[in-house]
């Protein structure tokens, strides 16, 4: 089915969506289930993802990637959710947090190292959040202390994406506690670094394919050169990652919508009472047509972000607003369609049941909806009062 937004798209653009949309049903489809009941990602699908080229997505074709743009890795992250949440998410972080902040911000040596891995078998974390930093994003409790050539690590973090299956962590920690934020430092961590290892996997409602882990830096010492741009801007990094990966939210939650609604519709039209499809009664009309119009009001608003990232216009109001709106939409529209589906979309037998679960994280991580609302409203008043 192609939905109306898509026919706008470029040939290459469609193109690309298409294999991502054809891999999913192919080869993620089948495995949804297991890897929702087990809570681990496929390690082939995973390597699968590589092969397919969305794993690196906006790196340069000489470090191996597809140097295709943003837009397109948030299509990729769209197309995947339809399927599975988890996956989209694993190929959200690998693009808008974690290769975007190292082809902003590595060295050429750092480049040289990291992108060729990055876009053929490394999976990537961004490692901010803590348990005393959520919201509140720069009240780091990790610290790194410079010891000549090194620098040693200590801390703890929470809630990191990916980090089941990563080799490489961007992890943010306090270089200087007495300049508040403007001693966060963002540094490169591989998995075998002494003193690093991936603690807790957390077991959780919804996403549970997608790992969610909690860090220990115990004396980890971390080379100098692996300081990703400069020592105490590391807040500017979070920042204006965190922008870009609320639009990768924000097609992710897109893509769940899609995906609910596409198979509550198909069943309301085979589904017959009273001697016609359900999806003939008036109450039910009311209540798809308007789940549609949410879905393609948040597409559009997710696209129109990811367009004006890519023009170099500002875009984080339009993002933050995408994000919200679409993890709103998920939320509404996954409970919908288990309504519409009626008993059996409380069951484990059909797919509703966990697009509904998956899309109550929208509201919370890359910023909750409390915190899109504020940054909005800041915008607004700049906006407005000059």
């Amino acid at each position: 089915m192609t939905h109306p937004a898509l026919t706008l798209l470029s040939e290459e653009e469609r193109l690309f969506r298409a294999s991502v949309s054809a891999y999913a049903r192919e080869r993620v489809a089948p495995a949804v289930s297991r890897m929702d009941h087990d809570a681990a990602m496929d390690a082939e699908l995973i390597q699968g993802l590589f092969e397919l080229g969305v794993m690196g997505v906006e790196v340069p074709a000489a470090y191996g990637g597809a140097e295709a743009s943003f837009f397109t890795a948030i299509l990729a992250v769209e197309a995947m959710a339809e399927v599975d949440p988890s996956v989209a998410v694993l190929i959200d972080v690998q693009n808008t947090l974690v290769n975007n902040a190292l082809v902003r911000w590595c060295t050429e040596e750092q480049k040289a190292r990291y992108l060729p891995r990055m876009s053929q078998q490394w999976v990537g974390s961004y490692a901010l959040s803590e348990a005393g930093s959520g919201s509140d994003a720069f009240a780091l409790a990790t610290r790194a202390e410079q010891r000549g050539d090194t620098w040693v690590l200590n801390g703890r973090k929470l809630w990191i994406t990916n980090g089941g299956e990563s080799s490489l962590f961007i992890v943010l920690a306090n270089a200087d506690p007495s300049k508040g934020y403007k001693g966060i430092t963002a540094f490169l961590v591989e998995r075998d670094t002494p003193g690093f290892s991936v603690g807790k996997k957390e077991d959780k409602l919804g996403i549970r394919a997608s790992s969610t882990a909690e860090l220990i830096l115990e004396d980890c010492r971390v080379p100098a050169s692996n300081v990703l741009g400069e020592v105490g801007k590391g807040y500017k990094i979070a920042i204006e990652t965190l922008n870009e990966g609320r639009i990768g939210i924000g097609a992710q939650m897109v893509g769940l919508a899609q995906g609910a609604f596409d198979y509550a519709m198909k069943y309301m039209l085979e589904r017959r009472q009273f001697g016609k499809p359900i999806a003939d009664f008036q109450g039910l009309q009311f209540q798809y047509a308007r789940a549609a119009m949410d879905i393609e009001a948040a597409r559009l608003m997710v696209y129109n972000a990811a367009r004006l990232k890519d023009a170099g216009q500002d875009f984080v109001k339009e993002a933050a607003m995408a994000k919200l709106f679409a993890s709103e939409v998920a939320e509404r529209v996954a409970s919908h369609c288990v309504e519409f589906v009626g008993g059996v979309g409380f069951t484990k037998e059909y797919p509703l049941e966990k697009f509904y679960r998956d899309a109550k994280i929208g509201k919370i991580y890359e910023g909750t909806s409390n915190m899109q609302l504020g940054t909005i409203a800041k915008l607004l008043q700049s906006q407005y009062a000059g």
